[in-house]
C-alpha cells in the first residue's frame, strides 16, 4: 500500500530497488542486504549527499529543487515519463485541487466512434467508460458506459478469460493508470486506488514496481463466437475535454483477426436487420 504521505520517497526506494549495480557502472561487491542499489549509492550518481537523499526517502523533505530532481532521474535512468512524474511527485502541495472532469462527450464524438470499424471507447482522466461503439461492447470487458476499466480489468473474474495476455496488459495498464494520477490526493482517484489495492494482489504487485507512462501494445482477446482476435492499441487526448481519452483497438489490415471483426459486424448487422424488420 503506498503511504501517500511520502509518496516521493516511496517511489525513489522503488525505482532505486529496480536497479542493479551493474546496470550503473559499480561492482555488485559483497553480500548485499536490500534489493536494488543502495540509498548512498543513488546519492553518489546523482552528486548529492548520503543523508540529504535519506531524508528525501523518508519524506523529511519533500520538496527538491528542479536540478536535485533532474539528477535523480539520471541516477535512476528514469524515461521521460518516469522523470516528468517524479518532477509532480516533487512539486506537489499535498493539498488536493479540484480538477473539472468532464463526463459528458460530444455528439461528433459519439459519432466518430460509432463509425470506427473496431473497438474505441471514450473515458475520462479515471478510465470511468464514457461512451463505447458496439465493436468495443463485443470484444471488451467492462466497456459499457459507467464501468471503469481499470476495476474490470483487476476485478473482474472474467477479464483473464478474455485477454489471452492479460498480465501483459495488467502491467501496461498500471503503468498508465500511474501516468493518469496528475493528482494523488484526489479522492476519487484515491478510492479507486484503495479499491483495486483492496481486490487485487497483482495490482499491489505491479503498482510496486512504479513503473510509469503510456506504451503501445496489443491486445490478445478471445471471443466465443469468432475465436481469437488481436489488437493494437493506441490512445488519442480527447482536447478541451478535461481529461478524456479516446482508445481505439484495431487489427492488422488483411490479417485473421481483422476478418474476425468483419465477420462479427456482418454478424451482428444481420441480427440487428432482422430484429427491426419483425417490429415493422
Amino acid at each position: 500500500m503506498a503511504t501517500w504521505a511520502n509518496a516521493l520517497g516511496d517511489y525513489l526506494r522503488a525505482r532505486r530497488e529496480q536497479l542493479r549495480p551493474d546496470d550503473v557502472g559499480f561492482a555488485a561487491g559483497g553480500r548485499r542486504r536490500v534489493p536494488g542499489l543502495r540509498r548512498e549509492e543513488v546519492a553518489t550518481l546523482a552528486g548529492i549527499s548520503s543523508a540529504y537523499y535519506l531524508r528525501l526517502e523518508q519524506g523529511h523533505d519533500t520538496r527538491p529543487s528542479a536540478q536535485v530532481v533532474e539528477a535523480l532521474a539520471q541516477a535512476l535512468r528514469l524515461d521521460s515519463k518516469a522523470t516528468e512524474y517524479l518532477h509532480r511527485l516533487a512539486s506537489s502541495t499535498g493539498r488536493h485541487v479540484a480538477q473539472s472532469t468532464v463526463q459528458a462527450v460530444t455528439q461528433r464524438l459519439r459519432q466518430l466512434i460509432e463509425q470506427v470499424p473496431f473497438p474505441a471507447i471514450v473515458c475520462n482522466r479515471y478510465l470511468d467508460v464514457l461512451a463505447a461503439n458496439p465493436s468495443a461492447l463485443a470484444f471488451m470487458p467492462g466497456a459499457a458506459p459507467a464501468q471503469n476499466r481499470m476495476v474490470s480489468l483487476f476485478l473482474d473474474p472474467a477479464a483473464p478469460t478474455v485477454f489471452v495476455n492479460w498480465d501483459e496488459v495488467a502491467d501496461l495498464a498500471v503503468c498508465e493508470f500511474r501516468e493518469a494520477a496528475g493528482d494523488l490526493d484526489d479522492p476519487r482517484w484515491r478510492a479507486l486506488f484503495d479499491e483495486l489495492s483492496a481486490g487485487s494482489e497483482r495490482f499491489r504487485e505491479l503498482w510496486a514496481r512504479a513503473d510509469v507512462g503510456y506504451s503501445t501494445g496489443f491486445i490478445h482477446a478471445r471471443h466465443p463466437e469468432v475465436g481469437d482476435v488481436c489488437f493494437h492499441r493506441t490512445r488519442l487526448d480527447v482536447p478541451h475535454s478535461g481529461g478524456q481519452v479516446l482508445l481505439m483497438y484495431h487489427a492488422e489490415p488483411g490479417s485473421e483477426s481483422a476478418k474476425a471483426l468483419q465477420a462479427l459486424r456482418s454478424q451482428r448487422s444481420r441480427f440487428s436487420s432482422a430484429d427491426r424488420s419483425g417490429t415493422d
